[in-house]
C-alpha cells in the first residue's frame, strides 16, 4: 500500500499532539464517523437517505448530517451531485478512506474475537479477517473503481461477496 507523500495531508486542525494514533482518535473516534464510513464502504449506500434507513444502529438524521459534513470537510467523503435527479448529492469515498479497510477488517476482526456479537453481523469481519490483506487490496481496488472513477460495482467482486456471505446468515439465523 502506498504511503502518502507529506502534501498528501487531510485537511484537518491540529490535534492535542502530534501523535499519530491521537490524531486518528481526534478525527474518527466520535460514535458515528467509522459507522458511517462503513455503510458507504460495505453497504454502498451513497445518499444521505440510504445512510440514514440503513443506520442499523439509528442513527439521527442531524447527527447524520454532521458527521457527513465533517468527514467532506476532512477530505474522507467528497459530495457530489447525483446526475440522476438535480436535487440529491452522491458522497464518496476518497482514498484516505478507502485506506481504511485494513483498520475497519482489523476492528472487526477485534470485536468478532472479544464482543459478544451476532452471526450475520460478523461474518464480513471473519471473511476480511481471513481474506488478509490480499483481500483488503482487491476490495480497495474495487473500492477505488467504484467511488473514485465513477465505476459500478462490480457482480463478483469483494462487495458482493461480503453480502453474499451477510445474506446467507440472515437466512441461517431465520431458519432458511
Amino acid at each position: 500500500m502506498a504511503q502518502p507523500v507529506a502534501h498528501d495531508k487531510l485537511p484537518v486542525p491540529p490535534g492535542k499532539s502530534g501523535c499519530p494514533i491521537n490524531m486518528t482518535i481526534e478525527l474518527l473516534g466520535d460514535r458515528w464517523s467509522l459507522i458511517v464510513l462503513r455503510d458507504i464502504m460495505f453497504g454502498g449506500n451513497t445518499h444521505f437517505r440510504e445512510l440514514l434507513a440503513g443506520s442499523i444502529e439509528g442513527i439521527a438524521s442531524n447527527i447524520l448530517a454532521n458527521r457527513l459534513a465533517k468527514l467532506v470537510a476532512a477530505g474522507l467523503l467528497t459530495r457530489d451531485d447525483d446526475p440522476s435527479h438535480r436535487q440529491k448529492v452522491e458522497y464518496h469515498l476518497t482514498e484516505a478512506a478507502i485506506q481504511l479497510v485494513p483498520l475497519l477488517a482489523q476492528l472487526g476482526a477485534w470485536g468478532a474475537r472479544w464482543l459478544d456479537t451476532t452471526p450475520e453481523l460478523t461474518v464480513r469481519a471473519e471473511l476480511l479477517a481471513a481474506g488478509g490483506p490480499a483481500l483488503w487490496e482487491r476490495f480497495m481496488a474495487e473500492l477505488r473503481g467504484t467511488h473514485l472513477a465513477g465505476a459500478p460495482a462490480p457482480a463478483d467482486g469483494v462487495l458482493a461477496e461480503l453480502t453474499a456471505a451477510y445474506h446467507r446468515a440472515v437466512g441461517e439465523s431465520q431458519g432458511y
